[in-house]
């Protein structure tokens, strides 16, 4: 996988992450938010670099918003 699809792929991953944490989302809320803010701008920062030079179901994924779509698409269709 070269290095700007493996820098999306771990965005993705850390979106993922920040998610699932529950706890962090019950104990402060705003700052789960700003959290999950930060990270959606940072996939869209990424994605605007990379529109170019990436597949057209990927541009397509992340232009959507389906975010678990173009990570499962990154690590089951480009070669590591």
């Amino acid at each position: 996988m070269n290095s700007e699809l493996k820098k999306l792929a771990e965005l993705l991953r850390k979106r993922l992450e920040i998610i699932a944490d529950h706890e962090f989302r019950d104990k402060d809320p705003g700052s789960h938010l700003k959290s999950l803010e930060e990270i959606s701008l940072a996939i869209e920062s990424e994605h605007e670099t990379l529109r170019n030079s990436i597949d057209a179901r990927l541009n397509h994924y992340l232009t959507n918003m389906s975010y678990e779509k173009a990570l499962s698409h990154i690590e089951n269709n480009i070669s590591n």
